[in-house]
């Protein structure tokens, strides 16, 4: 019997890794067809597949968004989709899988990737860069922001003081944040000898005060530097230990260094300046546009690119002292589980015993800001319940930009309320959390023709 391998993994590596692991498994067992999934999620790889297991493997399905190291499958057909594909489609993808073994005809075909069979094409290398680095970035960003936020139980502590200090440690995670996304965009482009110049670009980012956006210019610069230099420089035989060691790592250093010195860090700086001047003096018909867009985008796909590129933005900003936009994002993102589980309380009678049983673990998700939660609900009757979603999510928003509501922690839901002076004023940010949870539970009950099955 032919048996498969696959390989989850998203950004976060909270929800979709999991999720995409879980229908994978479920629709192999469907089919009787043995399956072993790792996960590469937020607390490591789980579940890693061995060389012998790579070995005796027929095929291997790739459901990511970010780099899975991917060399160790060489030789070995491989369907490779963007991680929700994994979660929508899995039924197709082991058919899928099965059918390229059986193309490939040799003891040691060639790797062969595939699209999803839905005919939608992987997510572009960009954003797989892109997230890399920002899954590599979001345990500091979050555990610093947390801490930030923990340190404003007194305003101004006292140097030397408890609160003092871990305001010192969550600033010093967060000053992490721009060199570690550069890095880590850099090593998913040129691999290990990238991570050096990435680090210093990202590094030399944040001295230079190009923030976010120049850490992802250095990033990028960093890993097709390192990766031009390891295939152009060649050396006799006997010296190319000094390649990767020596002579890569000192010269893209020195390119990436230079050009950000002197050529990329003021206009990026000069960009990052101007755009926290106009987000700090935006007035309110700009604030209900930026509201309603982030909103839009984080309930359009739901932990995909453009929810993350929507989370991505407004954590950047953090940086700059600039807290609406994450605000405004983190209530956009709970709005749709959180609606999706009134909808079921208000209309059970539209929606399955199992979706009303999902509603209620969604409603859990959507209090801790996974807005994954309502990917059921959305991918069983995309055309109705999307479009309630990205509604509720954009008033949401944009009614968070209005309020003029600060967040200073990059995650956490509802449960960043305990924390004294993380979210300011409080109220209007629940009430607008309340209102796009109610807009999006009587859309979905007004859109919502037929009962869908999960």
């Amino acid at each position: 019997m032919k048996k498969l391998l696959a390989v989850t993994a998203c950004p976060t590596g909270i929800a979709h890794t999991y999720m995409a692991a879980e229908s994978l498994q479920k629709a192999a067992g469907e089919k009787n067809v043995p399956i072993k999934v790792e996960t590469r999620g937020a607390v490591g790889v789980e579940n890693e597949l061995s060389a012998a297991e790579i070995a005796e493997a027929h095929a291997i399905i790739i459901a990511a968004d970010t780099d899975v190291d991917e060399a160790r499958f060489a030789g070995k057909p491989i369907v490779k989709v963007a991680v929700a594909q994994g979660i929508k489609i899995p039924g197709q993808l082991i058919e899928q899988a099965l059918a390229l073994q059986a193309s490939a005809g040799t003891a040691a075909p060639q790797a062969q990737v595939a699209e999803g069979s839905d005919g939608k094409r992987k997510q572009p290398v960009f954003y797989k860069h892109l997230m890399t680095g920002v899954s590599h970035m979001l345990p500091l960003v979050v555990a610093g922001g947390l801490l930030i936020a923990l340190s404003f139980f007194k305003l101004n502590p006292d140097e030397g003081t408890f609160l003092a200090n871990l305001l010192k440690i969550g600033g010093a995670a967060m000053g992490l944040m721009v060199p570690i996304l550069a890095a880590f965009i850099a090593f998913s482009i040129g691999g290990k000898p990238a991570l050096a110049p990435g680090l210093v670009g990202g590094m030399l980012s944040t001295q230079l005060g190009a923030g976010f956006l120049g850490g992802i210019l250095a990033g990028f610069l960093a890993g097709y530097v390192a990766k031009w230099l390891i295939q152009n420089i060649k050396l006799p035989r006997s010296m190319e230990g000094l390649k990767p060691l020596l002579i890569v790592p000192f010269l893209s250093v020195l390119v990436v260094g230079l050009l950000m010195v002197y050529v990329i860090g003021t206009p990026i700086k000069s960009l990052m300046d101007a755009l926290t001047v106009w987000l700090e003096g935006i007035g309110s018909g700009n604030k209900i546009m930026l509201g309603a867009i982030l909103g839009g985008m984080m309930a359009l796909d739901m932990g995909g690119p453009f929810n993350k590129i929507a989370y991505t933005f407004a954590v950047g900003l953090l940086g700059s002292g600039v807290y609406g936009p994450m605000a405004a994002v983190m209530a956009a993102g709970m709005t749709p589980p959180l609606g999706i589980w009134l909808a079921t309380v208000l209309a059970p009678k539209k929606f399955t015993q199992e979706e009303r049983e999902a509603g209620k673990v969604a409603s859990i998700l959507g209090l801790s800001f996974i807005t994954e939660g309502a990917i059921p609900f959305g991918a069983a009757d995309p055309f109705r319940i999307i479009p309630a979603f990205m509604i509720g999510s954009g008033l949401t928003g944009a009614l968070s930009m209005v309020f003029d509501v600060t967040l200073r922690a990059p995650h956490g839901g509802i449960f960043v309320l305990l924390v004294p002076n993380a979210i300011s004023p409080v109220f209007m940010y629940l009430i607008a959390i309340a209102i796009g949870t109610v807009v999006t539970a009587l859309l979905v009950n007004l859109f919502k023709k037929k009962t869908t099955q999960l």
